[in-house]
């Protein structure tokens, strides 16, 4: 649970807080609610409230009692109960879901538009009736009085299904090809349709006629005179007002009686108004985008306060005559957040009005806040590989988790010094470059990877240099090539062999035009000196082949040599450091009772004496520490020399068994 406080106005977020991971056990999760006093703080309001991968859109029933929420994958429904505070049930779907209209008071009879041209009606026992309509549905509407369930789609006629007869009636031709939106008037039943040419027609259902039609996005009009916003979000406040919101992210408050809109808003970000809500109490408007809901003063058109999403929003709902508004989005949890100004909390859930008093400012935005997903690249970065297969790493997708403290130690570890090095590298470019060198030599070649500029230069290969792909590796410093490296080592081998098979420069001898002749009459016949000849040049090039693949071969293994004396070097420096402290591990009571008499000016010169065996320095790479090993150690040659004699004693005394025989015991 969260607290933020937007134009003085206070927002709880009660979707907010640390969640933890599945994959623990019982026993850890309580350790963490025991050691951790957010994760107790944490509050959830409804047991499993998300979808498995997006919730798409959300209502609550007309008697406040329910809420039903659709997503996906795969597509489904869920209903969860206000008074269990829980789920009610859960169906599955063929495709996903449009939109849907709840028909009763309850849950028990509900329709639902779906991608693939079909509607899905479902009664309390589960799905009752599925058919298909002409073409892909946008929006429904459901009629009362006369049982009609109206459909907007990509189409100019608004489909009309009658749920009494079980059967389709003429439709209504409007003069938009494509309507988005429909809404049917709570109180006199007036139906209102948004198109996609930006106008709002209104159409009588008892005469089955279009009554009137204003044009809401005219003044919007493109640059080109071409583009006009559609209309995306209808909504009706009561007989007479309503709002229309645009695909530019605008919204128009309407009287039936004017042509002209009373209070415009516009979002100032381009996006198209999903869903538009009243809260008559107040005259306070909500409007929704894929990026914010805002309430604004409908009057004025001044904001009052904004709830911004951390994922996509794709619907939102609210409770009559509450502060409680729901949202679905982007993300697996669906969002639920209470505006105690906007209204009280509901039955359900009064507790909230003593809770949210006693709650400070806490923004919470990770959905793990004590593990970090590490991908293997950043892992090898953090030098970290060694914990692979062991309880540190918890293997997901195409990376690790690992705790958060852990990462930040490996992190700070690693970037200790990268900042000052990176400012000491730049200060020294900046000199270099502010202090040309006295004596300059021009040359052609570029200051980074001469040796490489030079061949390409031999070869005739000028044209990689200038290059834009490659000019980096001629400029840029951190792309020297490293000739103590492994792979370059090896690499000399190949080179060396290459420098011998390249082509001298030949010198074409002149020619008389006599000899010419005689060699263009002449046939030149095949002898067994030719074919010896090509036999030894066979040989010479095989030869070539075998010896260059031998130095590589000696390479490698010399490679390996130097490796295998430098491990052997570091375990003989181990083992010096093991045996000083195993001897460091003897315990001298004549030596500890003359400490314990030592004055305190006393003890804090010798610590003073002990410090100094160490330093600490500084220098271009980072800091050094260096350790002086043997500073009055005395005291343990003393007591090394006394193990070792009594080792030796030991071996003395100690008699070996003699004369012992096995005795076999009979077979039977």
């Amino acid at each position: 649970m969260s607290l933020t406080d937007v134009n003085e106005v206070k927002i709880y977020n009660l979707s907010a807080g640390k969640s933890l991971p599945d994959w623990l056990t019982d026993q850890k999760k309580k350790k963490l609610l025991n050691k951790n006093g957010d994760l107790r703080r944490k509050i959830d309001l409804i047991q499993d409230f998300d979808m498995p991968g997006v919730s798409t859109s959300i209502q609550v029933t007309p008697d406040n009692q329910f809420v039903i929420a659709t997503g996906t994958y795969k597509p489904r429904i869920k209903c969860y109960d206000f008074n269990n505070l829980s789920v009610k049930f859960e169906r599955c779907f063929d495709s996903e879901v449009v939109t849907f209209e709840i028909l009763s008071e309850d849950y028990s009879k509900i329709v639902f538009l779906q991608c693939d041209r079909h509607i899905e009606f479902h009664t309390a026992p589960g799905r009752h009736y599925r058919l298909r309509i002409p073409k892909f549905g946008r929006d429904l509407a459901y009629h009362t009085p006369s049982c009609d369930l109206f459909l907007a789609a990509s189409s100019p006629e608004i489909y009309r299904f009658n749920l009494e007869r079980g059967q389709f009636s003429q439709s209504f031709e409007t003069q938009s090809p494509i309507n988005n939106v429909c809404e049917v008037n709570p109180e006199h039943h007036l139906l209102c349709i948004g198109t996609e040419k930006g106008t709002v027609e209104a159409w009588d259902p008892r005469q089955k006629s279009r009554c009137a039609s204003v044009q809401v996005t005219m003044e919007n009009t493109g640059l080109d005179g071409t583009h006009i916003p559609s209309i995306t979000a209808l909504k009706f406040k009561n007989g007479l007002q309503f709002g229309a919101g645009t695909s530019d992210g605008q919204i128009f408050l309407y009287d039936l009686r004017s042509n002209r809109p009373f209070t415009t808003k516009d979002h100032m970000n381009n996006l198209p108004i999903k869903r538009i809500n009243f809260n008559p109490n107040q005259s306070i408007v909500y409007s929704m985008d894929s990026g914010v809901l805002k309430m604004w003063d409908e009057n004025t058109g001044k904001q009052l306060t904004f709830i911004e999403s951390s994922s996509e929003f794709n619907d939102f709902c609210t409770i009559a005559n509450t502060g409680m508004l729901f949202f679905a989005q982007e993300d697996k949890r669906m969002q639920t957040f209470y505006v105690p100004q906007l209204g009280p909390a509901p039955k359900w859930c009064s507790f909230l009005d003593n809770l949210t008093e006693e709650l400070d400012t806490e923004l919470v935005q990770n959905i793990y806040d004590d593990y970090k997903f590490v991908t293997k690249q950043e892992l090898a970065e953090l030098n970290l590989e060694d914990l692979k297969g062991t309880n540190l790493l918890r293997a997901y997708m195409h990376g690790y988790f690992v705790d958060i403290r852990l990462y930040r130690k490996a992190r700070s570890a690693v970037d200790y010094y990268s900042f000052d090095r990176y400012k000491k590298q730049k200060a020294r470019q900046q000199i270099e470059m502010a202090r040309p060198s006295r004596v300059e030599i021009k040359t052609n070649l570029p200051k980074v990877n001469k040796d490489l500029a030079e061949k390409l230069i031999d070869t005739e290969n000028q044209s990689l240099m200038q290059d834009q792909r490659f000019s980096a590796l001629f400029a840029d410093p951190d792309f020297t090539i490293d000739e103590g490296a492994e792979e370059f080592k090896m690499l000399k081998p190949v080179l060396a062999h290459l420098k011998k098979l390249k082509p001298a420069k030949t010198v074409i001898p002149k020619v008389t035009p006599t000899v010419l002749q005689e060699d263009d009459n002449a046939v030149h016949e095949s002898t067994d000196e030719d074919l010896f000849s090509e036999q030894e040049d066979a040989d010479e090039s095989s030869d070539d082949d075998q010896r260059w693949t031998k130095d590589v071969k000696k390479q490698y293994k010399a490679i390996q040599r130097e490796k295998r004396r430098e491990e052997a070097v570091q375990e003989q420096d181990s083992i010096k450091v093991r045996e000083e402290d195993d001897l460091n591990v003897g315990w001298d009571v004549k030596k500890s009772s003359k400490r314990r008499q030592m004055t305190l000016g006393d003890r804090v010169a010798k610590q003073e004496s002990a410090a100094n065996a160490f330093k600490v320095e500084e220098t271009s790479t980072g800091r050094q520490m260096k350790f002086i090993v043997g500073s009055g150690s005395k005291g343990m040659r003393v007591r090394a020399n006394q193990i070792r004699q009594h080792r030796e004693e030991r071996k003395k005394l100690v008699r070996k068994p003699r004369g012992l025989k096995l005795k076999r015991l009979p077979f039977k």
